[in-house]
């Protein structure tokens, strides 16, 4: 089966940094787009960053730019989130998704069950 599991989340103080790792299987990791969103409690899932394909081409949200950095081993199947400088509002679960829209295999969206990353003095 197709599987998404996220490590490496924590506790951190703030100004410290973190390495998210998400290893995946059962799909043809190269051809999706990956992605890390985050849902802190009581707020809305948000996009943090995204690297497609061969990870040429990447995005960032404005909150996490110059701080956060992923990116991705295809011959591992595994993507990353280099967080630096974390700030207490980084505080939230952080989910890896998988997308694509092949005409081939067809539209396709994965998810994993989360990691807990706590910013905290």
């Amino acid at each position: 089966q197709v599987q998404l599991v996220e490590s490496g989340g924590g506790l951190v103080q703030p100004g410290g940094s973190l390495r998210l790792s998400c290893a995946a299987s059962g799909f043809t990791f190269s051809r999706y787009t990956m992605s890390w969103y985050r849902q802190a409690p009581g707020k809305e899932r948000e996009l943090v960053a995204t690297t497609i394909n061969t990870g040429g081409s990447t995005n960032y949200a404005d909150s996490v730019k110059g701080r956060f950095t992923i990116t991705r081993d295809n011959a591992k199947n595994i993507m990353y989130l280099q967080m630096n400088s974390l700030k207490p509002e980084d505080t939230a679960v952080y989910y890896c998704n998988a997308k694509t829209r092949s005409p081939v295999v067809g539209p396709r969206d994965y998810w994993g069950q989360g990691t807990q990353v706590t910013v905290s003095s």
